[in-house]
Formats: structure tokens, sequence, C-alpha cells
């Protein structure tokens, strides 16, 4: 399985019903930032993009700022750079930033 690049409003709020069915996570990444581009390299290795019970969408936070200010608003969780959010039935079960991402404490929690 491969990063889903989350690109429209449409498509969040799709994935805010799927939830129902399978657990959604949002990596927020900044593209010009070394420590997100550490936690995404640390993240992606963990084998976490290989769950057939979670859909992982990537962010671009540079391009994609509204979005990101979307899924704080929709979640409740303030934003940070970078960051995880999981959602299941709609409601979060999982926040970290920066060094705290886990993608093995994920995959324990679905």
């Amino acid at each position: 399985m491969a990063w889903e690049h989350l690109t429209s409003e449409i498509q969040l709020n799709n994935s805010w019903e799927l939830s129902y069915e399978k657990a959604q996570l949002f990596f927020k990444h900044s593209t010009r930032c070394n420590i997100s581009t550490m936690a995404l390299n640390r993240f992606e290795g963990s084998g976490i993009l290989n769950n057939e019970a979670i859909e992982c969408y990537y962010l671009d936070l540079l391009n994609y700022r509204d979005l990101s200010n979307l899924i704080a608003e929709k979640s409740g969780v303030q934003h940070q750079s970078p960051q995880v959010i999981v959602i299941r039935n709609g409601e979060v079960i999982y926040s970290e930033s920066h060094g705290m991402i886990n993608g093995r404490e994920i995959e324990k929690m679905i």
C-alpha cells in the first residue's frame, strides 16, 4: 500500500465517512522542514503503510494548508508539523507530533 495524497476537501470529508469502516490516518508533512522529513522517514520505516486495516493520507502542508486547518477543525486537534492524526468511527483515536509519532503504536491501536 502507498500513501494517498490528500488534496481536496471532498476527499477529506469522504475519509471521515470511511472511518466507520476502516481507520484513517493523516500525516501532515512540511517539505521544507528537516524534523518533518526525519519523522516521515521513521514513520514509513515502521511498516504501517503495508497494514490493510488503515488508510494512510499524506498532506503536503505547503500546498494544502487549508486542508490542515480543516483537519484541525474537524478533529479538535491543534495543528502541528509534522503531525499524525488517526480517526476511527469519526473520532480521533491517536494524535502525536514530531518525534512522538510512532507507527508501531498506531498499529497496536487498530
